[in-house]
């Protein structure tokens, strides 16, 4: 069974578990600088953590910004990657953020677009590096 909960940063045993999920996925597999990975905003978000089994095996956060909320740091271990385990998450921060009322955003990694593309999302402007990586700002509509 998954299951998807949410905390802030001061739970600091399901921060671990969502960092140690975010350096196997951006740093060692996609090779991304640590500097840029831990980028001293995770005080301010709410994040997620999936678990199968109580194994946690996928994360996210969201936070404010000036031009709305910020969906970001979505990753999901590889050996449990094309089983709805984004999906899941990415529902259960939709429903904490959709009732705000802000602009619901987020920079789309080139692979993930069609991703979030299927859940609602449209792009928005053109292409952009991020950590060296072709990235697209895209946003939600309800």
């Amino acid at each position: 069974m998954i299951k998807v909960e949410s905390f802030d940063f001061s739970n600091k045993i399901k921060f671990n578990e969502a960092l140690a999920i975010r350096k196997q996925v951006f740093v060692i597999e996609q090779g991304i600088d640590e500097n840029l990975e831990y980028d001293g905003y995770d005080s301010e978000s709410k994040h997620y953590v999936a678990y199968f089994s109580n194994v946690p095996i996928g994360t996210a956060r969201w936070r404010n910004t000036e031009t709305g909320i910020k969906f970001e740091r979505f990753a999901v271990l590889s050996e449990y990657r094309n089983k709805n385990i984004g999906k899941l998450i990415l529902c259960e921060a939709l429903k904490d953020t959709v009732k705000l009322n802000k602009t619901i955003y987020l920079n789309a990694q080139i692979t993930a677009v069609n991703f979030y593309l299927k859940n609602k999302f449209v792009k928005v402007g053109d292409y952009f590096l991020e950590a060296e990586i072709k990235h697209i700002k895209m946003e939600y509509k309800k």
